[in-house]
């Protein structure tokens, strides 16, 4: 008989075995939201996505967390029969029930399943311009999502009908099965098959969202962009998610903001850097530049003889600091002196006379003297 290798759900997970229920939640979600197949580039998104689903929801079950603590596998099925039947082996989980489950008293009965399950959080992308992450926005966005059916209420149930208890399971949402096991045979608890563990079977289930007590729909939502805010940061709109099966509570919607390019400035945190050309004469001999920034204009002084590459900065005229009380970044202008490239006659001539009075005409440059040519002749065998 090949022997069964229980996972590691805490680690999974990615937390202790001491974990709490808050903390399993936040696990969940953080990993949730990473390795959303609509977010997560990883090719095995979906994949760690149904393992991380999977780990949640034992270590959220008492009796399975039971199970796995004890070094077992909840999900461990080994050749057993099923439902009614005795197959000649057990898993570990059905040794646990005999022993600590079912009408043995220990965990006691699960009882039945309720059909009120929270909802998936969501996530949406939203694009932005500069303007609108530096001094916050309020942006319109449209989520299509579940939401509760109108029509039954969340009550799965068209009109007034009710649910029917169950006839296989008496409403347990239980049926007891006996199996054979190394130790004898043994009876153990399973899920009815009949009404999946609810305890009741809807006979005559909403017309409108098919006994999901939840349908699609579209909804506009405005969303506060705060101030400051930078590329990437997520948004969290609490209970404004997808609602979960049977009405449940509604999960949390993510907006995960993105900022447009911006033409002429980059964005480094809350600073801001720009280049503005200046002309080789201006630069020579000093001018003053009107610059416009976000939300002004300001001057920067450009001093005479201002080389290119120059950097000047310019206090308080960055983006707003995220939760900085109004405190904003710098602005760094790039000063990118540029000599003419075309010159009509009387131009030319006027340089010409400039740099001869600065001392400045071209000269003759001769290569290949000096040490270098010295001994590169050396190794050519010249004298």
């Amino acid at each position: 008989m090949r022997a069964h290798v229980a996972k590691d759900y805490y680690g999974i997970l990615g937390v202790d075995k001491n974990a709490s229920e808050d903390d399993l939640k936040k696990a969940y979600r953080k990993l949730a939201r990473k390795y959303h197949p609509d977010v997560s580039d990883e090719p095995d998104a979906q994949e760690r996505l149904q393992e991380i689903n999977a780990a949640f929801e034992v270590l959220m079950d008492p009796q399975k967390r039971a199970i796995v603590d004890a070094g077992g596998d909840p999900y461990d099925r080994m050749a057993g029969g099923g439902p009614g039947g005795a197959g000649p082996f057990m898993g570990f989980e059905d040794i646990m029930d005999a022993f600590f489950g079912g009408s043995m008293g220990g965990f006691g009965r699960r009882g039945p399943r309720s059909r009120t399950r929270p909802g998936n959080d969501a996530l949406l992308r939203l694009d932005l311009d500069l303007e609108e992450v530096a001094f916050g926005t309020e942006s319109p966005i449209t989520v299509d999502t579940a939401i509760v059916c109108d029509e039954c209420e969340g009550s799965c149930t068209e009109g007034d009908a009710e649910p029917q208890t169950c006839t296989t399971c008496g409403g347990s949402g239980e049926v007891q099965v006996v199996q054979r096991t190394i130790l004898g045979q043994v009876r153990t608890a399973r899920p009815c098959s009949a009404c999946s563990g609810y305890g009741s079977i809807i006979t005559n289930p909403c017309r409108k969202c098919g006994g999901e007590g939840r349908v699609r729909s579209r909804r506009h939502i405005t969303v506060k962009v705060p101030a400051g805010v930078e590329d990437g940061m997520r948004i969290r709109l609490s209970g404004e998610g997808e609602v979960g099966p049977g009405g449940g509570p509604a999960g949390d919607l993510y907006v995960e903001r993105h900022e447009k390019p911006y033409e002429v400035f980059t964005r480094e945190g809350s600073d801001l850097r720009c280049r503005v050309r200046v002309p080789m004469t201006q630069a020579a001999l000093g001018t003053k530049l009107n610059v416009h920034t976000l939300d002004a204009k300001v001057e920067v002084e450009v001093a005479p003889g201002t080389q290119p590459g120059t950097v000047k900065k310019v206090r308080g005229q960055g983006v707003p600091k995220l939760r900085g009380g109004g405190i904003r970044g710098d602005l760094f202008v790039e000063l990118d002196v540029r000599a003419p490239t075309k010159l009509d006659t009387e131009q030319e001539e006027l340089l010409k006379k400039f740099a001869s009075l600065r001392d400045e005409e071209i000269r003759e440059v001769k290569t290949g003297s000096g040490f270098f040519s010295k001994m590169r002749d050396a190794f050519n065998g010249h004298t």
